[in-house]
């Protein structure tokens, strides 16, 4: 396989979930090696997709610059999500405020915009970064693990104690056409008994029924209900491939995760990476691809 990156520059406009402000957002291709560079165009500061530019895990990832506190562009894991699921290595994010558009709260939006652009090989090997041996980390009851595995997989828990989600629990095996399917049209969601204190400590201005699963005591407010049976819980998952992305490459192996939230994925990544609990490796192009890699090959297809 080879490095990806997009075939033409795009770009969309649309609102911060948690600063409810306009953003104008454009993706624009780079070269082999590149990685994935974000940029605020209005600050003329870029930060690169590295765990130690993460400077935020409340309700949300923030990417940030060490060198500039103001330098920071919040709620990425969407867009992230997205680029993770098309297999996209080298891309440049440039956004003139400091979140990513929520679009419809899901990461469909962002794919719909990456299949405008189009996919383009380059003339370099595709990295992935293969799990060799399992990895845990924990706060309280809540928990989140990467295990090797041959393929990608999530299988994320989740209990909360409202009637509309209550116990739910998913397990999805990775191909770009079932994250497309399954995960990327999940949403996020909220509760409206907490949209007065979320809006008081600055989140949630921009959150609407048109980009957010509200929840009263006891039901769902959208009129439209889901667009999954278990929505919240794929959710998660969408949530999850966006935090690993910080992993610097696409993963092999299985994450599972059990109440997790963007505070344990960050936390995860920091102890793959500190353990180097994981090799590089390449799935070899053409016809002499080895029978157990082309699974992970033609996932991306």
């Amino acid at each position: 396989m080879r490095e990806r990156t997009i075939a033409k520059s795009v770009e969309v406009v649309g609102i911060g979930l948690h600063k409810g402000v306009p953003v104008k957002m454009t993706l624009e291709p780079l070269g082999a090696g590149s990685g994935i560079v974000f940029e605020r165009s209005d600050l003329k500061k870029q930060m690169l997709l590295r765990r130690e530019n993460v400077v935020d895990t409340t309700m949300a990832t923030t990417l940030g610059s060490p060198e500039d506190p103001q330098a920071r562009i919040s709620t990425v894991e969407h867009l992230l999500s997205a680029v993770s699921g098309y297999g996209i290595d080298n891309l440049k994010v440039s956004v003139d405020n400091e979140e990513i558009p929520i679009m419809d709260g899901s990461a469909i939006a962002h794919c719909m915009l990456l299949d405008e652009a189009g996919i383009m090989e380059l003339d370099a090997p595709k990295p992935f970064m293969r799990i060799t041996k399992e990895v845990v980390v924990q706060d309280g009851m809540k928990s989140a693990k990467i295990s090797p595995s041959p393929l990608l997989s999530f299988d994320f828990g989740i209990n909360f104690a409202h009637p509309m989600i209550r116990e739910q629990h998913y397990h999805f095996e990775f191909s770009r056409q079932a994250y497309k399917d399954q995960i990327a049209r999940a949403r996020t969601f909220g509760f409206l008994q907490e949209v007065n204190y979320l809006r008081s400590i600055g989140l949630a201005k921009g959150g609407n029924l048109n980009n957010c699963i509200v929840l009263d005591e006891h039901s769902i407010v959208n009129r439209e209900g889901l667009r999954y049976e278990e929505e919240f819980v794929r959710h998660k998952i969408l949530d999850a491939m966006g935090d690993l992305a910080f992993l610097g490459m696409n993963v092999i192996g299985a994450y599972s995760s059990y109440m997790g939230s963007h505070k344990l994925n960050a936390l995860l990544v920091q102890k793959v990476l500190e353990t180097q609990a994981y090799e590089v490796v390449h799935i070899p192009q053409g016809q002499h691809e080895k029978a157990t890699s082309l699974p992970m090959a033609l996932a991306y297809n």
